[in-house]
């Protein structure tokens, strides 16, 4: 199953100079990395991203992440995944832009 992260521009590249990431301020604050499920995507996006653009789009296979991976309750008690270890640039399975057109994120066609 594939797990969402959008990333900013300098998270971003700071993941692709590193070659690791501890994630977005957010993240270090909580102390792990926040994903979304394809169905999560879109309303983190417009929560935590409104109107934000330059971002991309990152996606992760849960079966790469072994038990640092925990689905654990946020919005509305619903379960999140979340990554209690850096976020490595060799877990992406797949990264695209997030463009922002007249106020929202569009997300790709077929995401699953």
């Amino acid at each position: 199953m594939l797990i969402y992260k959008i990333f900013r521009a300098d998270e971003w590249a700071e993941l692709q100079t590193k070659g690791q990431s501890l994630g977005a301020p957010v993240d270090l604050a909580d102390g792990f990395v926040h994903f979304s499920t394809a169905q999560q995507a879109a309303e983190t996006a417009a929560k935590h991203f409104a109107d934000e653009d330059g971002l991309e789009l990152l996606a992760v296979e849960t079966d790469t992440l072994g038990e640092a991976l925990k689905w654990e309750p946020s919005r509305g008690g619903a379960l999140f995944p979340h990554l209690y270890r850096a976020l490595k640039l060799s877990d992406i399975a797949w990264h695209l832009p997030l463009p922002l057109v007249d106020g929202a994120h569009q997300f790709p066609e077929g995401m699953e």
